[in-house]
């Protein structure tokens, strides 16, 4: 359970113990989850070959965590959030028992994997601003960006280590061994968070709270109305409509231009993984030198140019540079854009904005992918990259020079302080 403690430095004693475990729990269980993403991806990809299914998984996968996520970023503000995560977590390891034992006995289905894919993007959407909001909780506010950074180049050297045990685990036994191995990383996952002492928020603990309702009035005005979430979370979107979207399609690009071995699909992930793990850790490095809202807008044109050469590649080894490119600077982006809203944001409605973030992240790949993945059946993987890749650098300068975008800088420096950009 969670215990009471004021949330001031001081009463951080062992912060970093209780941060460690937090970490390597949530490092376990996200280990087993990345198994499950990238074995019903190679599955259905292999499988079907079809943009349209690859469209339907998206939309399975993510819109639940979107319907779902603006109800409980309202929970995560009034109640445990450790148990919040506890139970959520729960859930998922049971649909996922569940969809394994349906397959043991020879049930394929898609509508089945497609419904447990519903059921744990649900229970995504429940722990995921839980899980954002509980972090400052537990981590003093000048160390956010460092542990935030360690926490990306842990879950970044999953995407090396992920594919690689997909990979040998679909090959030699099948996406039911994956299951179960998924079913086994939550259970330690769930353990290990028991152990971590929370302190429990004095909102949280009042019994005269305000209804549900007027928190999640009071959440949805508060985002709408404040500078900087609102463009955070806008930039947000556009990122992930228009480069994480399309960028899922990746894939489907290597199978129809160089050929459906499951180590182009590996070295591909790897690319990104290795990337990805080298951005985390320079984040951790250099944490106190970076400049949390100039991040956020270079990296977003920078995915956009990428994009752009991803479409223009005819070289498999190009492509895959590329993309390791692309997983280089995804810490700097989201690392600087969560740590960001938790300096900003306080903490009793840091679980409604997450929720919102949430949102966002989640509406935006259902939405591009059900666009784009029809239309990968119909044009070209290479001309989509490219109209998109555009697109987000356009949209990203533009944001950037509108008034909108110059409050949104103003008001970051008013909420954390110049220096706290920097540090």
């Amino acid at each position: 359970m969670e215990t009471p403690a004021p949330q001031t430095p001081d009463s951080m004693v062992g912060w970093k113990k209780n941060v460690t475990v937090f970490l390597v729990g949530q490092t376990v269980t996200t280990f087993g989850s990345m198994l499950v993403q990238y074995a019903i991806l190679w599955h259905l990809t292999l499988t079907t070959k079809s943009g349209t299914i690859l469209a339907l998984a998206a939309v399975f996968g993510f819109l639940p965590q979107a319907i779902v996520s603006i109800f409980a970023g309202v929970w995560a503000d009034r109640v445990n959030r450790k148990i919040m995560i506890i139970i959520s977590d729960s859930v998922i390891t049971l649909a996922t028992l569940t969809l394994a034992l349906f397959m043991f006995s020879g049930i394929h289905d898609l509508w089945l994997i497609f419904l447990v894919m519903a059921v744990r993007s649900a229970g995504t959407g429940v722990q995921m601003p839980a899980i954002s909001a509980l972090v400052p909780q537990i981590v003093p506010k000048d160390k956010l960006l460092r542990i935030n950074g360690i926490n990306s180049s842990l879950n970044s050297s999953l995407t090396i280590l992920g594919p690689i045990a997909a990979a040998g685990l679909y090959a030699s036994f099948s996406l039911e061994a994956i299951l179960i191995v998924d079913v086994i990383t939550a259970v330690i996952g769930i353990f290990l968070l028991f152990t971590v002492s929370v302190p429990t928020l004095v909102r949280a603990a009042k019994t005269d709270k305000p209804s549900y309702f007027t928190d999640l009035k009071e959440g949805i005005n508060y985002v709408f109305t404040h500078e900087l979430v609102r463009w955070v979370i806008a930039v947000f979107g556009i990122v992930f409509l228009l480069i994480v979207a399309p960028s899922n399609l990746s894939p489907l690009m290597i199978v129809r231009n160089f050929g459906s071995e499951v180590w182009m699909l590996t070295v591909l992930e790897l690319a990104f993984g290795v990337g990805a793990l080298l951005g985390g850790a320079l984040m951790a490095i250099f944490a106190s030198k970076i400049n949390r809202l100039w991040t956020i807008i270079t990296t977003s044109v920078v995915f956009g140019f990428l994009a752009i050469g991803l479409g223009f590649t005819t070289n498999l080894v190009i492509f895959y540079i590329l993309f390791f490119i692309v997983g280089l600077i995804v810490p700097a982006f989201s690392t600087s854009a969560f740590t960001l809203l938790q300096e900003t944001v306080e903490p009793e409605r840091q679980g409604r904005v997450f929720g919102f973030v949430g949102i966002v992240m989640a509406v935006a790949m259902p939405i591009g992918m059900s666009v784009l993945g029809p239309l990968a059946d119909l044009v070209s993987v290479e001309i989509l990259l490219i109209v998109t890749g555009a697109a987000t650098v356009v949209i990203a300068i533009v944001a950037v020079l509108l008034p909108a975008g110059k409050r949104a800088m103003a008001a970051a420096h008013a909420s954390t302080g110049p220096d706290s950009q920097q540090s």
